[in-house]
């Protein structure tokens, strides 16, 4: 590809971060598998939350960042791998856990969706800016709580409430904080992305 093209095609609408890497089945399957990856390593940084079954962790921020780079197609395969290599029993969700009979796997469902969802934006363009990307960032995070959050109080027997204030409200600075980051990151990848071209 010559010099030229490439920071037209680096800016173009329609792709999404992992478009810039030449095309080829082994790519796709690399960056899925690396995803996957990803979200399991980061889900080890995890914190127990006082009277929540949930942790905070990595894995939320892991697989929006997927869903994003990746796009939507890849982004949900990427988790799908994650969950179900999961549910075999690799001990990679948050704390080292695997199965699905854990109240906090619907959290994995809910990345699950997010990242097909984000990834979806992004190849509309949504991960260029910082306000866009934050405006990504947070309906990927609701739509993880849109899950977990009623997935939670089924499995514990809480109320919606109780769900919310165990399973969502421990979780808001952490999440703004990650949706700060991922509003400088991705933008800036794309501004050195296209310097780069």
């Amino acid at each position: 590809m010559s010099t030229a093209a490439a920071p037209a095609r680096s800016l173009r609408p329609g792709i999404v971060l992992a478009d810039l890497i030449p095309a080829s089945r082994a790519r796709d399957i690399a960056l899925v598998v690396g995803g996957a990856a990803l979200t399991g390593l980061a889900a080890q940084l995890s914190v127990p939350v006082p009277g929540s079954p949930v942790p905070v962790s990595g894995q939320t921020f892991a697989a929006l960042l997927v869903g994003t780079a990746l796009g939507a197609r890849r982004g949900f395969l990427s988790l799908a791998l994650y969950a179900v290599v999961g549910m075999a029993g690799v001990p990679w969700f948050a704390q080292g856990t695997s199965g699905y009979g854990m109240p906090s796997f619907g959290y994995i469902l809910g990345m699950l969706l997010a990242a097909t969802v984000v990834g979806a934006l992004a190849r509309r363009g949504a991960d260029r800016s910082v306000l866009r990307t934050a405006g990504a960032m947070v309906l990927g995070s609701a739509l993880v709580y849109a899950v977990g959050v009623p997935y939670l109080a089924l499995a514990t027997g809480m109320t919606l409430g109780q769900a919310v204030s165990a399973g969502l409200v421990p979780f808001l600075i952490g999440d703004a904080l990650k949706a700060a980051l991922a509003m400088g990151a991705l933008p800036a990848a794309w501004k050195l992305a296209g310097r780069r071209g």
